[in-house]
């Protein structure tokens, strides 16, 4: 059987299966609360998996697997990043946040930032949470739609537009489907297919190049200066820029509604343990592989480096699975995105005599979908920069204040003024000249500058 052929039909069965899950997650679906956060019923392993596969997305696969291919031994700084993400995230917001939600009946992060100590509901943090929501998710699923692309491009030979219409309509589908049950039981499968990758394709590389090949390779290079071979204060922006990445964890909205969903207690040390594992498979292998790839191929883009590898190294039914792990990484994040998004039209932005039908939530998924498909035909940045500029910016944005509201009550001005700070200050960054790989002023000056507004404001509050 031709290879291509192969790999096209794992992946059809593959998509049929998430297909079967949207249909199934339908029945489970009476109500925009079941639409959105599934009644709060998430069990650990799909809270785990879910919430670690959404918050991994193309970056984790394509991302950090191109950056350590094209970097080398700075790349690792990359894992103590992302891990200290769901250290963070599981150690401290998962336990607090799954009983702060259920005692205020939050079904979103804007919810949680939005409600005053006195239960009140500020209506102005309402909007900004949702305009900033919005304006990043349609970055941050349009470089999902592009990975998507890409993969297809590289593998099958079919027009990157082509094929972005394809993944998009894939995801669209099932999340149409079944919402928030769809998307969890999605992205446990995704999150499971991920996993298998990170630990195939790495020992395949590795046994074809030598772990002491890859060592020597990696010889020449200090881990404390920059990817340009640069020392001094750009090394030292490098690394706390990069590290930089994993405190932006607990502001992400697609991420830290499966908290709000878990049972809590028992249920939230049991998913800490699986999503930590999970962690500690998908980075060192997805690091590992770009380094055995810096001897095993020459490529000019760099973010293409797993599918190279897997159509090279592998048999075509497995390398179709590790390509279905890829779109399993775009789908886990941009199938939540998608229903985060929404759901700050259509949940948080309405009025206390609006209601919206399930219909018109759909129709809300549809319309950011296609806007989303826009930016990934027509805007042209690699899928590192414009994820990390839309995580980052949430992070900034959304962290500090739901950090403080966890910690009592942040006066409402302040809350604002945090958020708008967080939020426009990654962006001026992420726009001006100051943009080395691991950009310190973009990561960490306004979550540190929004986290001295808030505690300001905890005191006045």
């Amino acid at each position: 059987m031709d290879s291509s052929l192969a790999i096209l039909i794992t992946l059809i069965f593959y998509k049929v299966i998430l297909i079967i899950i949207g249909v199934w997650a339908n029945r489970r679906t009476n109500n925009t609360s079941d639409y959105f956060l599934g009644g709060g019923k998430l069990g650990p392993w799909v809270a785990a998996l879910s919430a670690s596969a959404s918050s991994s997305s193309a970056w984790t696969l394509l991302g950090v697997s191109g950056a350590a291919y094209l970097w080398g031994l700075p790349a690792i700084w990359l894992f103590p990043a992302t891990l200290s993400g769901f250290v963070i995230n599981w150690f401290y917001i998962a336990p607090r946040l799954s009983s702060y939600g259920r005692n205020i009946n939050a079904l979103t992060l804007t919810d949680v930032l939005a409600t005053n100590q006195n239960g009140e509901s500020i209506r102005l943090i309402r909007w900004i949470a949702s305009g900033i929501i919005l304006f990043c998710f349609i970055f941050y699923i349009a470089s999902q739609f592009d990975a998507a692309g890409q993969s297809f491009q590289s593998t099958f030979g079919i027009k990157k537009n082509i094929s972005i219409l394809i993944g998009a309509t894939i995801i669209l589908v099932y999340t149409l489907l079944g919402g928030f049950w769809a998307v969890s039981v999605t992205d446990t499968l995704q999150g499971v297919m991920m996993a298998i990758s990170a630990i195939i394709l790495p020992i395949v590389a590795i046994i074809h190049v030598g772990l002491n090949d890859i060592l020597s390779n990696l010889s020449n290079q200090s881990l404390f200066l920059s990817p340009a071979g640069f020392g001094g204060i750009i090394s030292l922006g490098f690394i706390l820029g990069t590290m930089g990445i994993g405190i932006g964890y607990p502001g992400q909205p697609h991420v830290v509604n499966r908290f709000l969903a878990i049972k809590p207690g028992q249920s939230i040390k049991e998913g800490r343990m699986i999503a930590i594992v999970w962690a500690l498979i998908i980075y060192p292998g997805m690091i590992l592989l770009g380094w055995a790839g810096r001897l095993l191929v020459d490529i000019p883009k760099n973010e293409q480096i797993l599918i190279e590898m897997s159509n090279q190294l592998l048999p075509p039914v497995i390398a179709g699975i590790i390509l279905a792990s890829v779109l399993s990484a775009i789908m886990s994040t941009a199938d939540s995105q998608l229903l985060v998004a929404a759901s700050s039209i259509s949940h948080d932005l309405k009025s206390k005599n609006d209601e919206f039908s399930l219909k018109d939530t759909r129709i809300i998924v549809a319309v950011i979908c296609v806007l989303a498909v826009a930016m990934a035909i027509f805007v042209d940045k690699t899928i590192y920069s414009r994820v990390l500029f839309a995580f980052s910016a949430m992070g900034s944005a959304f962290g500090p204040l739901l950090i403080g509201r966890l910690n009592g009550n942040v006066d409402s001005k302040y809350a604002i003024i945090a958020m708008l700070v967080g939020f426009f200050g990654t962006l001026i960054f992420y726009y001006s000249d100051l943009k080395p790989e691991g950009n310190p002023f973009e990561r960490i000056f306004p979550f540190v500058t929004s986290c001295l507004i808030v505690y300001i404001g905890m005191k006045k509050g």
